[in-house]
């Protein structure tokens, strides 16, 4: 078995930062109303700005969900590593552009790159430690000298108010208020298009930095909790989904079948409590010593979260001091998949590790639940 360094990290985020004040400007006013729930989830999520690919001028995308993973991966590149060099490609997003083809053929085929092995990922926020771990496992059992991982999101198109005008026309037709239900304008204000990616070798680099892969960790609790975020379904009384599928077009319009939708109840309920339980297993598995943690990176959904993970992690005898924790959530949005590799990205890029730097990334996926945690140490 081979270690595994993580010789390269970059990030695309496309145009301009986004701020609070613009981004009904950008997405829209559900039937022409501003939203009421902004606000409120603004002064909780405490995000300032967020990117989209959205010309604010036209309203046009202007990047699909592969464009921006291939420009991230792009961002790798240079003589001394070319696209050619490539022996895995593992993507992993919240939402592809398409059902077929897979979204990492789509970012393989916009490289233009030699035939190579693809995998694709998609769940939810995990997905991005989906691919790295594939990745990681390729190179550390030699499968391949080198792999590339890449966590993208393309979720503007998804939030734009023309996708529930169908719906609010329909409400409107039922005599009931047209203001969409309140898991459906949650997510609005809080997700982030972008993408970002590493370069995994068998080998450090030789005048730069390293982070060698220690250990990732990815646990669902699917079996224990219905589904609190979800999309392309209906979610019933009992908590089981039915599927697009099965619905007709009638229902995929009037009901924004295909809208992102939070459970926030059960989201309030569960996204702490198993976090903490899964870091209590990874900490006694891997023996961790907490006074050697130099950086805990974890992806907040929303900046609330953050002081009841500090008091959970207290709680349960594993705790990480303040000045320990790095996040960018305020200034480029929730970014779903990619945040874990923009903000490793940051510090890497940015000159802030020094060797011996021991980071751990936590990464909480609401759809059903799943956690990652991933140790990296500087060399």
């Amino acid at each position: 078995m081979s270690d595994v360094f993580i010789n390269r990290l970059a990030k695309f985020l496309p145009n301009n930062p986004v701020t609070n004040d613009e981004m009904e400007d950008y997405l829209g006013k559900i039937d022409g109303r501003p939203s009421k729930a902004k606000g409120i989830i603004l002064r909780n999520n405490q995000i300032k700005t967020r990117y989209y690919a959205i010309d604010k001028r036209t309203g046009k995308c202007t990047h699909t969900n592969y464009q921006l993973a291939a420009k991230a991966v792009e961002g790798l590149l240079d003589n001394q590593f070319k696209k050619d060099d490539i022996e895995l490609l593992a993507c992993g997003c919240v939402a592809p552009d398409q059902l077929l083809p897979s979204h990492a053929a789509m970012v393989h085929g916009e490289l233009n790159c030699k035939p190579t092995e693809i995998v694709s990922i998609s769940t939810a926020c995990c997905a991005g430690i989906q691919a790295f771990k594939y990745a990681f496992m390729s190179v550390k059992s030699g499968n391949s000298a080198n792999a590339v991982a890449v966590g993208s999101e393309k979720v503007s198109a998804w939030l734009k108010a023309d996708k529930f005008d169908e719906e609010a026309e329909d409400l409107k037709h039922l005599e009931e208020n047209p203001m969409i239900a309140f898991e459906k304008d949650f997510l609005r204000w809080m997700l982030s298009d972008g993408a970002g990616a590493v370069l995994m070798q068998n080998h450090p680099n030789e005048n730069n930095i390293s982070l060698r892969v220690d250990w990732v960790d990815i646990l669902s609790f699917a079996n224990q909790i219905d589904p609190c975020m979800y999309a392309g379904c209906e979610k019933n009384d009992d908590g089981s989904l039915t599927g697009w599928a099965e619905l007709t077009p009638h229902d995929w319009a009037t009901k924004s079948i295909f809208a992102f939708k939070q459970d926030t109840r059960l989201l309030g309920e569960n996204i702490v409590k198993w976090g903490g339980v899964m870091w209590k297993k990874v900490c006694e598995k891997h023996k961790i010593e907490l006074d050697k943690i130099t950086y805990f990176l974890p992806h907040l959904s929303s900046e609330f979260f953050r002081p009841k993970i500090m008091e959970e992690l207290e709680k349960i005898g594993y705790p990480i001091p303040a000045d320990k924790w790095f996040t960018n959530l305020t200034k480029v949005g929730n970014v779903g998949s990619a945040s874990p590799y923009i903000m490793l990205e940051e510090l890497f890029n940015g000159g802030k590790f020094k060797k011996g730097d021991v980071v751990i990334l936590m990464v909480p996926e609401s759809a059903r639940f799943s956690y990652a945690y991933v140790q990296l140490t500087v060399v």
